[in-house]
C-alpha cells in the first residue's frame, strides 16, 4: 500500500529527450476548459515516453482512470513495475547505486557495460525479472550518456557510460508518488490506435508521437526498433479524426518543419481543418552547443480553448 503521506508532485522517473517539461507552462493554456468542470473522466496518453504530461495533469485534476499506452515494451513493462511492485524496486536501486558511487570513475565505466549487458540479456516473463530490468533500466538512464533510451536495430539499448560525479539513481520519494499517481491507470503497449477502444465524449487525449525530423540529419525515433515516418503520422491522423467524431478531445504536439524549411506545411496541411498553435522551444539534445537554441513545436487540437 502506498503511504498517504506522500507530498511530492509525481515527476518523470527517466530522463526524456524530447520531453514535454519546458512546455508545460505554455501548454496549460491551452488544454481544455472541460478539465476544470470534471467533463472529464478519462485520460489517454497513446505515446507514454518519460510521462511528463501524465504527472502534471493527474496532480492536477481527478480522472477516473487513465490509459496509458508505450509501444516499447521494457518502458511499459517499467511503468507496471512501479505501479504494483515499487518497494522491491526501490531496493533494487538503492543496491546498484551503493555500488556504482563506491567505485572509482574507470570502475564505474566497468559497472556500467556490466549493466547494460545484463539490461539487454535480462528477460521479463517473471515477476522478479521484470523488477530486475526495471531497476537496470533506470540505472543506465541515469548514469548513461546524456540520459538517453536508445536501442539498436535488434532492439538491444547501446547508449554508452556518461561521467557523473553523484548521480541520484535511486529518489525513492519520487517513485514512490508515481506509483501512488500510476493507481488510476491501465498501462498496456501497442499501437496508438487502441485507445479508439475506450475513448468517448469524456476522454482527453493526449498524443505526442516520435517527432518528425526538423533537419535532413536529425531523427528522434531510436527509442524503439519501429519507424515513424510521415506515413505513421498521416495513419495518426485518421485516428484523430475518429476521435474527433467520437466526441473525444484531442491534443497533439510535435516538431515544426518550418524551423528547417519554411516551405514545409506537412502538419499544416495535414491538420488543416484542425486549430494549430505554435509555441517556443529550446532544442538541447544536439551534441554540438552551438547548435542549440531557440525553435518551435506545434500543438494541435480539435476544440476551441
Amino acid at each position: 500500500m502506498i503511504s498517504t503521506l506522500i507530498k511530492h508532485q509525481a515527476r518523470p522517473f527517466l530522463k526524456w529527450a524530447g520531453g514535454k517539461g519546458q512546455l508545460l507552462v505554455q501548454m496549460e493554456s491551452y488544454l481544455p476548459k472541460e478539465l476544470t468542470t470534471g467533463k472529464i473522466k478519462k485520460y489517454f496518453e497513446p505515446f507514454l515516453g518519460g510521462g511528463s504530461v501524465f504527472f502534471w495533469l493527474a496532480g492536477k485534476y481527478e480522472f477516473q482512470k487513465a490509459y496509458l499506452y508505450e509501444i516499447n515494451q521494457e518502458i511499459g513493462v517499467g511503468y507496471k513495475v512501479i505501479q504494483s511492485n515499487v518497494n522491491k524496486l526501490v531496493k533494487e536501486l538503492k543496491d546498484l547505486e551503493s555500488a556504482y558511487l563506491s567505485k572509482s570513475a574507470k570502475a564505474r565505466e566497468s559497472y556500467y557495460y556490466q549493466n547494460r549487458s545484463e539490461y539487454n540479456s535480462c528477460p521479463i516473463d517473471k515477476i522478479a525479472h521484470q523488477i530486475r530490468k526495471t531497476a537496470l533500466l533506470i540505472f543506465l538512464n541515469k548514469t548513461g550518456y546524456n540520459g538517453l533510451y536508445r536501442v539498436n536495430s535488434h532492439g538491444n539499448f547501446n547508449v554508452p557510460s556518461g561521467r557523473y560525479k553523484n548521480p541520484t539513481i535511486c529518489d525513492e520519494d519520487n517513485l514512490l508518488a508515481v506509483s501512488e499517481a500510476l493507481q488510476i491507470a491501465e498501462i498496456s503497449w501497442g499501437d496508438f490506435s487502441g485507445c479508439l477502444k475506450y475513448a468517448d465524449a469524456s476522454s482527453f487525449v493526449y498524443f505526442d508521437p516520435p517527432y518528425r525530423p526538423i533537419s535532413q540529419t536529425s531523427s528522434f525515433t531510436s527509442y524503439s526498433r519501429n519507424t515513424f515516418d510521415d506515413k505513421e503520422q498521416t495513419r495518426l491522423k485518421t485516428v484523430i479524426d475518429a476521435l474527433d467524431k467520437k466526441g473525444s478531445l484531442v491534443m497533439l504536439s510535435n516538431s515544426d518543419p518550418r524551423n528547417y524549411d519554411p516551405r514545409d506545411n506537412f502538419f499544416d496541411n495535414l491538420y488543416r481543418n484542425y486549430r494549430i498553435r505554435r509555441l517556443k522551444a529550446t532544442r538541447m539534445i544536439n551534441c554540438q552547443a552551438e547548435k542549440r537554441g531557440s525553435i518551435t513545436e506545434i500543438l494541435v487540437m480539435n476544440y476551441q480553448r
